[in-house]
């Protein structure tokens, strides 16, 4: 079987993997700055779209990770919390609405409701859909 967004198309994971590998390894990676932790959260293939704006990273080892070394570099601080997720383990994704603190280098804090969907493809992202509440800052970076 073929793999397509929100069809059956794998083994179903515990539910609590899905919450897991959301808020205790990827946003745990980003909010601490720690790459290999956020990247080893994506297939090698992995997508990841910002919807809002339509900005689209192919690749975990070429786009996805510039963009978070850019992310990374351009901000002092980040933090995601206030989660509310739902998980699908039928079709393998799991939806994240959460609040974002972020401060870039020199300026204010940001305050972003965002919200995420995340499938999955074995137990890594491979296609991740991101909506944020204001400016993207999910830029792409030098790949």
């Amino acid at each position: 079987m073929s793999w397509s967004e929100a069809g059956a198309v794998q083994q179903a994971l515990p539910y609590p993997f899905y919450i897991d590998i959301v808020t205790k390894r990827y946003f745990h990676g980003v909010d601490n700055k720690r790459l290999s932790d956020v990247l080893d959260c994506f297939t090698e293939d992995a997508l990841l779209t910002e919807v809002t704006s339509n900005t689209v990273h192919t690749g975990r080892d070429t786009a996805i990770r510039a963009m978070f070394e850019k992310l990374f570099t351009d901000f002092s601080s980040i933090w995601h919390g206030n989660f509310v997720h739902t998980a699908d383990p039928h079709s393998s994704s799991v939806n994240s609405q959460f609040t974002v603190l972020i401060t870039p280098n020199g300026g204010d804090e940001l305050r972003y409701e965002n919200c995420n969907r995340f499938y999955l493809k074995g137990d890594r992202f491979y296609r991740v859909y991101v909506y944020m509440s204001g400016d993207n800052l999910l830029q792409p970076g030098d790949a």
